[in-house]
């Protein structure tokens, strides 16, 4: 399954360096550390979900890496990059060895199953 995303040759010419370089730093710190990490974190203050996701991470003792950009109030343009680069509506995004599983509750039961890295299943 592909999702559709706007070819460049449906770009005009004049904005499409513009739109390859809008935010391309806040894309380029989640893949840096996204290859850096076997599980990494992105998330904002005031969200409780990605405290969610941290949270069970903590439990188990499973380290993570934790980006958090913005609160509900400020930096919504620039989370708006990471939400088009991914194709993920939400926050958390978690990825996991390299690889977005989706938001807290889809970590959360990857952590059940003993499908993360230095994790187990509860037992």
């Amino acid at each position: 399954m592909s999702r559709p995303i706007l070819s460049e040759d449906r770009l005009h010419p004049a904005i499409r360096d513009r739109v390859a370089a809008l935010n391309r730093d806040l894309i380029d710190e989640v893949e840096a550390a996204v290859a850096a990490n076997a599980v990494v974190i992105v998330g904002m203050a005031q969200n409780p979900h990605p405290r969610r996701a941290r949270k069970a991470l903590d439990a188990r003792g499973i380290p993570y890496a934790y980006l958090q950009y913005g609160t509900y109030l400020g930096q919504w343009r620039r989370r708006n990059a990471l939400k088009m680069w991914t194709g993920w509506p939400t926050f958390p995004m978690c990825f996991v060895q390299g690889t977005l599983v989706g938001g807290a509750s889809e970590l959360l039961a990857l952590i059940e199953r003993g499908e993360v890295p230095g994790g187990s299943a509860r037992g």
